[in-house]
């Protein structure tokens, strides 16, 4: 396969249709809900004024429920900025009800910032014009020419001539609300990322962060939101019948937010008694405030290109420097897994030195991305003779049960398919790593990513107690030179991973 063909598969895929327009809601059901305004955030945080001026509390989520639950509650109760990055921000249904969420805070007058990524920018040219039209919300997006505002011709030629550039994505993820509190780990905003798809959901992990390492964390969109990569969306594309000044413009998007057909009721009144969830996390000690938290992140446009599709950054640098630094253990959670010989390199060399080294990723069932697979696979070997122990998620991991948010378990009489996207590391037993960051060359030297490293033994016996969990062999299998779970998976899918060899890894 030429690489302008492939170039051509890689195009098409991004620029795949939209969601449609929204159903009409037969019933306003808006009316019978209404924000507390005795609630705010500032009053919440009111027990932590002094810690957070010299500690960073720490709460990590787990579940895709929690986890959703938190940015809804932070979102309503917000004062004064919602700053958003994301790679994938789908208008799904979880997106679409985060959207409601974010214009009823524009509406109190909120200043909301959303910056995304432009290869996987999965909302149409309406919604985002429409939602961007709102006097209090700003929408960049990052390093456009291959989706958005371009035709077919313009996407090859970037590709073609920048091909470098064209694959540097921004796969930061962070949500930060009145610079006091953020959310960043693994989690994109679609369906699937809050175990709201009906077909296929993630086990993925996220950190909550008060104090402290907000700091670092608003610096850092900062310099990605004023930096020459980030384009006013109202640059790239336009719609000649928007109707900007229609003051009911929101009105569907709201009649479906609040349609609990939409969004399930014992999700909203989990928000609603959040406050009072807030304060058990407190005195159940699982919120813990901490000395030192790093917020790495890597600097818009990762690197300068001079080493081609190499050159490493920020998150590499520190992730290779945590590696050398281990003593005893490293367990990792990648859901894309692919080697270079400079990391199987560093691997072997913590073996040698007697680091015991578990990862869990992906298996071929619960993949959703067979050109990783086929990175993966290429040198699954040549990682286990470093003297790495492999474990592959299960797609019917018995973990599903626990992490996978109730109310999908109460609607449904089959349970999805349960894949892994959660990018951690537990070090020692006293340092846990939850980010942005694939074990592959992509997130290495392309994508700029972040992480949150936590020096707590705590947070770090919290974090590897889950991940004990899913290597035991009812959430993985065990991958040894003799022996790998592939055939469980059905023929069409082994296939097709064979036919993805031809995918270069270092785009992976």
């Amino acid at each position: 396969m030429s690489k302008y063909y492939l170039l051509l598969l890689i195009l098409l895929a991004a620029c795949g249709t939209n969601p449609g327009a929204l159903p009409e809601q037969p019933v306003d059901f808006c009316t019978s809900i209404h924000r507390n305004d005795s609630i705010s955030l500032t009053k919440e945080l009111e027990p932590f004024v002094e810690q957070m001026k010299t500690k960073t509390g720490v709460y990590v989520l787990e579940d895709g429920g929690n986890s959703m639950i938190a940015r809804a509650w932070l979102s309503e109760y917000a004062e004064k900025t919602i700053d958003i990055q994301y790679f994938i921000f789908s208008t799904d249904n979880v997106g679409l009800i985060a959207c409601d969420y974010l214009v009823r805070a524009a509406d109190r007058g909120v200043k909301v910032r959303i910056l995304i990524d432009d290869i996987m920018v999965e909302a149409g040219i309406h919604d985002l014009l429409t939602l961007d039209s709102h006097k209090n919300i700003e929408i960049k997006i990052y390093n456009p020419g291959v989706n958005l505002g371009k035709n077919i011709f313009d996407k090859l030629k970037k590709y073609a001539t920048s091909y470098s550039n064209a694959n540097q994505r921004m796969h930061n993820k962070t949500f930060t609300v009145d610079g006091k509190v953020v959310i960043t780990g693994g989690r994109n905003i679609a369906d699937e990322y809050f175990d709201y798809d009906h077909e296929y959901n993630f086990r993925d992990r996220d950190v909550l962060l008060l104090g402290k390492a907000t700091e670092t964390v608003k610096n850092s969109f900062e310099s990605f939101w004023s930096s020459w990569l980030s384009v006013d969306v109202t640059k790239l594309i336009s719609e000649e019948d928007q109707q900007t000044e229609d003051s009911t413009r929101f009105e569907r998007l709201h009649r479906y937010a609040c349609n609990p057909e939409n969004f399930w009721p014992q999700v909203r009144k989990r928000i609603e008694t959040l406050p009072a969830t807030f304060q058990k996390i407190r005195e159940s000690g699982e919120l813990l405030w901490l000395d030192s938290v790093n917020f790495v992140s890597d600097i818009p446009g990762k690197n300068d290109g001079s080493k081609g599709l190499n050159g490493g950054g920020v998150c590499t640098d520190a992730l290779i420097a945590l590696v050398n630094n281990a003593q005893s253990s490293i367990d990792i959670q990648s859901p894309y897994l692919i080697t270079t010989e400079l990391s199987r390199a560093l691997f072997n060399a913590a073996t040698q030195r007697g680091v015991k080294i578990r990862i869990l990723t992906n298996s071929l069932s619960s993949t959703d991305n067979l050109e990783a697979f086929s990175g993966y696979k290429r040198d699954r070997k040549a990682l286990l003779e470093t003297g790495v122990r492999i474990f592959e998620f299960r797609p019917d991991a018995a973990e599903r049960f626990r992490i996978m948010t109730g109310a999908l378990q109460e609607k449904l009489n089959y349970s999805p398919i349960f894949g892994l996207h959660a990018k951690s590391m537990v070090i020692d037993g006293k340092i846990t790593v939850i980010g942005t960051f694939n074990l592959d060359p992509r997130s290495a030297n392309l994508n700029t990513e972040c992480v949150a490293v936590i020096y707590s033994n705590a947070i770090a016996a919290s974090v590897g107690q889950g991940m004990e969990e899913e290597f035991k062999a009812e959430n993985s299998w065990e991958t040894t030179l003799d022996k790998n779970p592939d055939e469980e998976a059905g023929k069409m899918k082994r296939l097709k991973t064979m036919t993805r060899r031809v995918v270069p890894k270092n785009i992976l």
